[in-house]
């Protein structure tokens, strides 16, 4: 009789990935419902479109790759994908462009590297990132403006201009994001005078403070439930806060710290995006130095570079880096006083 050989650990955790990946789209839906409530049809269309394509290119490359395609589909990741890119898509993009998003995400980025668990990069930015290159226009001129969803253009107006050609019509329902406005306008414009652009209301961003707010609430849901850690969402955050009040104080240069944590896609990066648990570090030490590395980048490119949110591009770079940080940050070996740490010495 054949024997199964695994390596260590063999213990079972009580919850399996499609648990857990239905755990993190229940705890994003409070963002998508405050995203649709905001701005309209255009993320709710989007995110359908979305995971429906992810399944369809998922299902697809495990054929073509000879795996059992019902058993993979059911562990839900495909659906995360798109789901996230759903989420972080301009509400009113061109549906071939979230179809080109989705494909690069699903094939490239996750399919030929093997698969869940072998892929280096987060999918879902990976498709960001590079639509947001190839596509710079349509990737920054779609996002609609914050209107709430009764005084919204319908469902049927929001689904001719995302798969229609109604795109011409498109320009009277969109605005630049408040990261966007700001960063372009604060060049020649007070900060008092930029804030009183409609994009940013009454309050911190309009609209964009209660997504925020709603990604927030669902990324302390997954805590709650021992889905993350808090290690990488605190210390991103924190980081970013850190940058802002040391070189962002002076807000006729550079954009407030309240608008670098509820105006862009900052809690949807740092609770659902930076945490991917493939992808990411995976020692303690080591979430804490990753996620304040995705931090301080996402200030920097926000306050320096040429992109307003810069949560895809951060988080690709520190993608790179994290089996280094895993090297170098072991945490200690059951039996042992200290980890191992670094590289062993040479013996004389």
């Amino acid at each position: 009789m054949s024997l199964i050989q695994q390596s260590s650990p063999h213990a079972h955790g009580a919850r399996s990935t499609s648990k857990i990946m239905l755990l993190v789209i229940l705890a994003a839906l409070p963002g998508l419902l405050a995203q649709t409530w905001f701005f309209g049809w255009g993320n709710l269309i989007n995110v359908i479109w979305c995971v429906l394509l992810a399944l369809a290119a998922e299902a697809a490359m495990l054929r073509l790759r000879g795996k059992p395609v019902a058993f993979f589909l059911k562990d839900n990741t495909a659906v995360v994908t798109g789901l996230l890119l759903g989420l972080s898509l301009p509400p009113l993009v061109p549906w071939w462009v979230s179809a080109v998003a989705v494909i690069s995400a699903i094939v490239l980025a996750k399919q030929l590297y093997g698969g869940l668990g072998a892929n280096p990069f987060n999918p879902a930015m990976v498709g960001y990132a590079l639509v947001l290159v190839s596509f710079p226009v349509a990737m920054t001129t779609n996002w609609a403006s914050a209107v709430t969803l009764p005084a919204a253009p319908g469902f049927g107006e929001t689904l001719g201009a995302i798969f229609g050609n109604a795109q011409t019509t498109v320009d009277g329902w969109t605005m630049a994001t408040p990261l966007d406005e700001y960063k372009h306008k604060i060049t020649s414009h007070t900060s008092a005078e930029v804030l009183l652009h409609p994009t940013f209301g009454d309050g911190i961003a309009k609209g964009w403070e209660w997504v925020n707010g709603a990604f927030l609430l669902g990324g302390l849901g997954l805590i709650a439930l021992r889905i993350i850690t808090w290690h990488i969402p605190v210390s991103l955050l924190a980081a970013m806060g850190l940058m802002s009040l040391a070189f962002g104080s002076n807000a006729d240069q550079y954009a407030p710290l309240s608008l670098h944590l509820l105006a862009g896609g900052t809690m949807l990066g740092a609770f659902f995006i930076a945490t991917d648990p493939v992808s990411a570090a995976t020692s303690r030490q080591g979430k804490l130095i990753y996620g304040a590395c995705i931090g301080v980048l996402i200030y920097i490119i926000r306050s320096w570079g040429g992109y307003p949110d810069a949560v895809a591009f951060s988080v690709l770079l520190m993608n790179f880096a994290a089996p280094f940080i895993d090297h170098y940050t072991p945490p200690r070996t059951y039996g042992h006083h200290k980890p191992r740490r670094g590289v062993p010495g040479r013996m004389g």
